[in-house]
């Protein structure tokens, strides 16, 4: 329906990341769920975002599902909180350099620590909220913190927006869009239990967490009737 994703593993996945590092190969990556694509599909400028990623991550229950309907199953589910921390593995073998940008003021700090904490020879080499009003100042900050990768962790579309707004001007090697996983890395929001998100029902958990994303939520279910209405339009024209 307009939205390219890399049917890889997440292994796959890091392995091209790496590669990317390794050759200096400037690329950005999004990790669009049920609800972004969603919203893409409404919005012409932020699927061109989408598609013009380096790489493109199936981030939760509701694209593999989309995708099956479809006809075109994707390998598996590669979530991007999960991606992010095979990043900083990564980089904690190369003593390479992250940047953190998001979040209320504090949560990218506390992230930092956790990350160095949890992955010896990764350099956290700067952070900051994501409530600025000056975005070239920022650009400013995080080119001076000489990062080999930036976190960016504004919500989408903005996080797409101002990777791609910016992204001959910053020096980065890898600009990831990661939503909220900033709260995550810092520990002020805990992930769903293995258990659910093996089921995939990390949806559920965060509903029940948070009750006002239910108007966020209801985007799922009218992405499902969304890929089933699109099957049928291409069973009918053969």
């Amino acid at each position: 329906m307009g939205i390219g994703f890399d049917n890889l593993t997440k292994a796959e996945f890091i392995q091209r990341a790496e590669d990317m590092l390794c050759k200096h190969d400037r690329g950005y990556c999004v990790t669009p769920n049920a609800e972004i694509v969603y919203e893409a599909i409404q919005d012409e400028s932020f699927r061109e975002l989408l598609n013009g990623a380096s790489l493109v991550l199936p981030d939760g229950a509701g694209v593999i599902l989309g995708a099956k309907i479809l006809g075109t199953p994707m390998k598996e589910k590669v979530a991007g909180i999960e991606f992010g921390e095979a990043i900083c593995k990564l980089l904690s073998q190369r003593s390479g350099r992250l940047y953190l940008l998001g979040s209320k003021p504090g949560i990218a700090e506390m992230a930092g620590e956790k990350l160095a904490q949890k992955y010896p020879g990764l350099m956290i080499c700067g952070t900051a909220d994501g409530y600025f009003k000056d975005e070239a100042e920022v650009v400013e900050k995080i080119n001076a913190a000489k990062p080999d990768v930036i976190f960016v962790c504004l919500g989408a579309p903005k996080q797409e927006r101002f990777i791609k707004n910016h992204f001959d001007e910053l020096d980065a090697t890898l600009m990831l869009g990661l939503g909220g996983s900033l709260d995550g890395y810092a520990g002020t929001v805990q992930r769903a239990p293995k258990w659910m998100i093996d089921l995939s029902l990390e949806w559920l958990y965060r509903l029940i967490k948070d009750p006002k994303r239910l108007g966020r939520m209801m985007r799922l279910p009218k992405f499902v009737i969304i890929c089933y209405k699109e099957k049928l339009r291409r069973k009918k024209n053969g």
